[in-house]
């Protein structure tokens, strides 16, 4: 099997001696362009955003009338922004900013592509302004090469209609898993409309098995990364759980979830509640079918603990870059809290400076967006490590099968483990 992991190292390989030969032609010179103007490119992959970036840009160039700054938007899907950036660095012609997210990030530092922002880092007071998970999340040997963007955290969302009709209590904050099951129970009980279910329980890491998983105590990665927690029984119960609400007719099969997403069923009125990441409040509120009925609630405890996961992306600079200190300067102010507060009014991200989160609360008073910001301090950091990608898809290959109730989760675990800890060993 082809490692996506290797792959990029070797290409990024390609590009730093691509960068090293464009340097000795002289290329890395500062030029200027649009009329006297330096220009920076930013390479981003959420048209979702845009609007944000309109404004913030518009008043940055205001403050820096010699700059001009050129969005580059690639769509996310099917790789095309990581083939397409991994192409052009390759080249020494990727944009001088781009996002970066944590899965990437080892790889590309490995790589040679990206410039060292430590002293970004601590012109923005990085430590003291920022979450710790997410600064250690792009430090790679005592090198800063992404500053925290925005983050995203898992939360509870319920369809009022549903409840109202069937009769039953909306969720709290305060909920537990035990309060979820027998709510999820109730609703079915009542006699929800044909096609409608209570909950939906996909196989999804990030957003349901993994913060079970670590609320229980137990572990995917070992600090070194060269082993995987999957036959711990602690992991197993951080699982199961939700194979437990497939069994109890709960949540739609497996089969099911294979054609139609969980969000794609909450946004279509079938399922009266769902776990989603708070990247997917954009779409939920912009669904006519639901926005009006909605509203979420804090990921529901486990084992007494409060389940979470923090993932979210960074601002990386292109180390072959022919503007490194207006570059520098342009990610600086993305990163102050002029910025990030503008970022967080538009409702679409979390902006991960501390001071600036509450605006992603704030911006839409109808509903409960604090679920998403409320103890996102205590969140864990996503397990990432340079074949995170393949590691992800080789869990759902081997987990849809317990899931599915084709073979027990124990034997799945074991089996998982096995090939998952060789697939560690090909990092080394």
């Amino acid at each position: 099997m082809k490692k996506r992991g290797l792959k990029i190292v070797a290409l990024l390989m390609v590009s730093v001696m691509t960068v090293g030969m464009m340097a000795g032609c002289g290329s890395k010179k500062e030029e200027k362009s649009d009329g006297g103007k330096t220009t920076i490119t930013l390479g981003m992959w959420d048209v979702k955003q845009s609007p944000f970036y309109d404004e913030a840009i518009a008043a940055y160039e205001a403050e820096h009338p010699d700059v001009n700054i050129e969005v580059q938007i690639t769509p996310y899907k099917g790789g095309e922004y990581w083939t397409k950036l991994e192409a052009s660095a390759a080249g020494g012609t990727a944009p001088d900013v781009f996002w970066i997210n944590v899965l990437h990030a080892e790889s590309y530092f490995d790589g040679g592509i990206l410039k060292d922002l430590s002293d970004v880092a601590e012109e923005v007071a990085l430590e003291e302004n920022y979450p710790e998970a997410l600064v250690e999340a792009y430090n790679f040997s005592d090198q800063q090469i992404g500053l925290p963007k925005d983050f995203d955290t898992n939360a509870l969302w319920y369809n009022k209609d549903i409840f109202d009709k069937a009769g039953v209590e909306y969720p709290t904050d305060d909920w537990t898993y035990e309060d979820l099951v027998a709510t999820a129970t109730e609703l079915k009980e009542a006699g929800l409309e044909e096609g409608v279910y209570p909950f939906v329980c996909p196989v999804d890491f990030q957003t349901w098995y993994y913060p079970t998983v670590f609320a229980n105590g137990g572990w995917i990665l070992n600090d070194d990364k060269t082993e995987t927690g999957y036959a711990d029984p602690k992991t197993q119960e951080g699982i199961q759980c939700w194979i437990d609400m497939i069994d109890q007719g709960l949540s739609p099969s497996s089969s099911v979830l294979a054609e139609t997403s969980a969000d794609t069923l909450f946004g279509a009125g079938q399922t009266a509640m769902v776990l989603a990441g708070s990247y997917m409040t954009p779409e939920y509120l912009t669904n006519d079918a639901i926005n009006k009925s909605i509203d979420l609630v804090e990921f529901p405890e486990f084992n007494g603990e409060e389940p979470n996961v923090i993932n979210g992306l960074g601002y990386a600079v292109f180390e072959g870059t022919k503007h490194e200190k207006e570059a520098k300067e342009f990610v600086a102010w993305l990163m102050s809290e002029e910025a990030m507060k503008l970022q967080g009014e538009a409702g679409t991200v979390i902006s991960a400076r501390n001071d600036a989160q509450h605006f992603f609360a704030d911006s839409n008073k109808e509903i409960n967006l604090a679920a998403y910001t409320n103890h996102a301090d205590k969140a864990v950091p996503l397990p990432v490590c340079k074949v995170a990608a393949e590691l992800y898809d080789l869990e759902l290959s081997k987990l849809k099968l317990a899931y599915a109730g084709e073979e027990s989760l124990e034997e799945v675990c074991k089996e998982l483990k096995i090939s998952a800890d060789e697939l560690l060993g090909t990092m080394e």
